[in-house]
């Protein structure tokens, strides 16, 4: 096809979306915003023990150039000239833990994924050194408590059971980062010169970050005994990062990246005080917009930092209240229970008896985050009578997600005392 049959649209984006449970590359309109094309890739997870939750680096590297070879194929079977593609955004979730080999570009061990419990014992030994064993010590620097949930501890667990990473560490070959992180040094060049960066909203994750000063923090390296040097540098949500150096996008330069429940924040336009967006992926995250001031909640809730548009630009925060099985539970009836064959037949099982008949579903499957931030809690499906059946579990497994929503959003109101817009 001649290049003078191409559709002109003027400039396009394109956005890596890699979330916990899949990949997706998506392309707009820059102007009117219009989706144009995209493609999506399941990503699988790994539980090797009871607790464990990792994923292949590789393979979610692998994911993100499939979706955008997939994505470019079908513009141009759209007669949509791909160069009008002029800059990449990167969302990815978040706590997401790999450490890599910068000689070899190879990864040292699986992802830890953000709602893997293997962390535990090492939280149960940093919280004995703890003043008052206070799980809130270092919340005024960092806005979190310390969990399972944030890297730090995953980042803790690799340096005391991985030889292969202690080695590399010690060689000055190790490095660390979230998914945003590994993405952009591989696609920026890798070994052969990748950018090692992430943005203000993942660091704020990694409870190494102060989210006051916007600079990693010395004293927080100490405590979780993690050597400075293998951390990414922090750069602004918005800025180039370095260009595409390998497939269809070549040249294009990477120029945006936001934690996945930021990006949603951003993607909603909730840029004013007291709006607020939830978000029903693998888990369920309400984030609540405080401007540039951090508000720290005695009620359960995160701090974080939800966006930085621009190295010369204000930061702005949020309160977050974060469920850690939502979308997840409709995943596990289908592949452990196997009472659907696909995702969408769980909404007609439940639509088919309306109610749950007094079954409750409480999908604790990684302890429960927030308002409780209990690691020890483990899922419970009670109620059960000989009348409760697939249906029932159904329905009580989605009303479960509205109530946790619910609770987080009267913590919200609680810490806030905003009317939310949810958007």
């Amino acid at each position: 096809m001649a290049a003078s049959d191409r559709v002109v649209l003027g400039p396009l984006v394109g956005a890596i979306d890699q979330g916990t449970s899949s990949t997706r590359f998506l392309v707009f309109n820059a102007k009117t915003a219009e989706l144009l094309s995209h493609h999506q890739v399941e990503i699988k997870q790994k539980f090797p023990k009871e607790g464990w939750v990792e994923q292949a680096p590789k393979e979610i590297l692998q994911s993100v150039y499939e979706c955008v070879e997939k994505t470019c194929e079908k513009l141009n079977q759209l007669n949509i000239d791909i160069t009008n593609i002029k800059a990449v955004g990167v969302s990815n979730q978040r706590e997401t833990t790999v450490v890599w080999d910068k000689t070899t570009g190879e990864p040292l061990y699986n992802a830890i994924v953000w709602l893997d419990l293997r962390t535990q014992p090492t939280v149960e030994r940093l919280l004995k050194i703890i003043p008052g064993q206070n799980t809130s010590f270092f919340k005024t620097k960092t806005g979190l408590p310390l969990s399972t949930y944030f890297s730090a501890v995953k980042l803790r667990w690799l340096l005391d059971n991985v030889e292969e990473i202690r080695q590399a560490v010690r060689d000055g070959r190790a490095m660390f980062g979230t998914i945003d992180s590994w993405l952009i040094w591989s696609l920026t060049g890798g070994k052969n010169g990748g950018v090692h960066c992430t943005d203000v909203t993942n660091a704020s994750r990694t409870m190494l970050f102060n989210i006051h000063s916007l600079e990693w923090d010395s004293e927080l390296c100490r405590f979780f005994d993690v050597p400075m040097e293998i951390l990414p540098k922090v750069r602004s949500s918005s800025e180039i990062y370095g260009l595409m150096k390998s497939g269809a996008l070549t040249g294009v330069p990477i120029s945006g990246c936001l934690g996945d429940q930021s990006a949603a924040l951003v993607g909603q336009m909730c840029f004013k005080d007291g709006q607020a967006k939830n978000t029903y992926g693998t888990g369920c995250f309400l984030l609540c917009n405080t401007g540039q001031k951090p508000v720290l909640s005695e009620h359960g809730l995160l701090t974080t930092v939800a966006y930085k548009l621009g190295r010369d630009k204000p930061v702005c925060y949020a309160l977050e209240g974060s469920v850690a099985i939502a979308g997840a539970v409709v995943r596990w009836l289908r592949d452990n229970l196997g009472i659907v064959k696909s995702s969408s037949e769980v909404e007609k099982l439940a639509a088919e008896v309306g109610t749950s008949y007094g079954c409750y579903f409480v999908p604790a499957f990684s302890g429960l985050y927030a308002p409780y931030w209990e690691p020890s809690a483990r899922g419970i499906i009670c109620g059960l009578t000989q009348f409760t059946n697939k249906n029932h579990i159904a329905f009580a497994a989605l009303e479960a997600v509205c109530f946790q929503t619910r609770e987080v959003k009267a913590n919200l109101l609680l810490t806030s005392g905003v009317f939310l817009f949810l958007s």
